[in-house]
């Protein structure tokens, strides 16, 4: 009988792609991959450490596998692992600790162990330049896909503990990246996600190379409907990439720049190289090169140092910016980055009045945007469907769409129908189909 695997994963869209990759490694070795609330031979869980939550989710994920399967082993791998091996050195269900490298081979790390061994494996990194190559995912039926084209990050912004933990600048090879997407192609993906640590350096390490020269050869793939960017810094936009954007009916409408605060004085301390204007002046020049443009960002609230009318400045700049999705975070100090001795730490009740107070704003955009697609037509690539009730999927611009589908609709999935978007439901848009 073949032994099974399962996974659970934390975090952001990279860790979600090296999952994938993980998985497919497993199966390749012969494992059977089954739910995480399984029992399973084997429990992997690719963890984060962005937060204090995002690490208490990781120990309780490890603690619920020991409850699962008592007999299981249990890996921790990914940036909690990476960063803070020693916290996981403590937890006796804890059998293998390997950070972000090296996990080519993990497998055959797994089978070499004994019963009651314990084994770590992070290595820090220094002047790291390869690439992990994790193998890319096939026939897993998702009619959109993730590609993971670049890993690590130098910009040490002051609350960030990710470039320590992901190392510095390293970039996936057009031709490997052009040999992925197009297996991705070829197992049914319609929609290529391309995601990265700091994906808007793309190709600097490499040469010759950047985010929109690698663009137009993607598009050009047969058989890839759209071509979506994850996030960008706001440095890293560049007009050559917006031309790429705007000259393509395939790369979507929408762009991800984390803003982080709306005020001046909190990004200097936070190291971010751009004061709160320049980013109003990039959103308005963005919206008015890019048709409807769906515009997205992260804040976070509560940085030491932030007084009232430096939340105030934030709220209205975002709010005179109008995203259409904001994802708030509340300040978590992270060891080993520079914020943690910042003065001015801020008490939990005020993070927590403030947060609210963004969400709430967020959400009000949010809302708006959704509601200037109402009465219009729109494509959505479908990605699930319930016979005789609803098809769900995405537009371009991020929406996402339930289609009424009565006696249609079994076969839409993987394809674009166009539907006639009627009405908000919460942050769901419910429509018919025109075709």
């Amino acid at each position: 009988m073949k032994k099974t695997a399962a996974f659970f994963t934390l975090g952001c869209k990279v860790n979600y792609c090296e999952t994938e990759g993980l998985q497919e490694l497993f199966e390749r070795a012969g494992y059977r991959i089954v739910d995480f609330n399984d029992q399973a031979d084997v429990y992997i869980i690719n963890t984060c450490t962005v937060t204090r939550h995002s690490e208490h989710k990781s120990r309780k994920a490890i603690r619920r596998a020991k409850r699962l399967s008592p007999e299981a082993m249990i890996v921790a791998t990914g940036c909690y692992a990476q960063g803070k091996p020693d916290q996981l050195r403590d937890m006796e269900q804890v059998d293998l600790i390997i950070g972000n490298r090296d996990r080519e081979n993990l497998p055959a790390i797994i089978d070499s162990l004994g019963n009651n061994s314990i084994l770590e494996i992070v290595t820090p990194y220094s002047g790291e330049t390869r690439f992990e190559m994790l193998p890319q995912v096939k026939h897993r039926g998702r009619t959109r896909g993730f590609l993971k084209i670049q890993d690590g990050c130098n910009q040490y912004c002051s609350y960030c503990i990710i470039p320590y933990v992901r190392g510095p600048l390293r970039s996936l090879p057009p031709a490997e990246a052009l040999a992925r997407a197009q297996a991705l192609i070829e197992s049914g993906c319609r929609e290529i996600v391309l995601t990265g640590i700091h994906l808007g350096l793309y190709g600097v390490d490499l040469g010759e190379t950047n985010l929109a020269s690698l663009l137009r050869e993607l598009k050009a793939l047969p058989g890839l409907l759209r071509l979506r960017l994850s996030s960008l810094e706001p440095w890293d936009i560049t007009p050559e990439l917006v031309e790429e954007i705007i000259d393509s009916q395939i790369i979507c409408p929408h762009l991800h720049l984390p803003l982080q605060s709306g005020d001046s004085e909190i990004l200097k301390l936070m190291n971010r190289p751009y004061e709160a204007v320049e980013y109003l002046y990039l959103a308005r020049w963005l919206k008015q090169e890019i048709p409807d443009l769906s515009l997205s960002s992260d804040v976070i609230v509560g940085f030491p140092g932030e007084r009232k009318e430096n939340h105030r400045r934030s709220m209205e700049l975002i709010a005179e910016i109008g995203f259409s999705r904001l994802h708030v975070f509340r300040f978590s100090a992270r060891p080993g980055t520079k914020a943690v001795a910042m003065s001015g730490q801020l008490p939990g009740e005020i993070k927590e009045k403030r947060s609210k107070e963004m969400i709430a704003l967020g959400e009000e955009m949010a809302s708006n945007y959704r509601r200037k697609f109402l009465g219009t037509n729109q494509p959505v690539l479908v990605e699930k469907v319930e016979p005789y009730q609803w098809a769900e999927g995405l537009t371009p611009h991020y929406l996402r769409v339930k289609i009424d589908t009565k006696i249609k609709g079994l076969h839409w999935r993987g394809n674009v129908i166009r539907a006639r978007l009627e009405k908000e439901e919460g942050s769901i848009i419910r429509a018919f189909s025109t075709r």
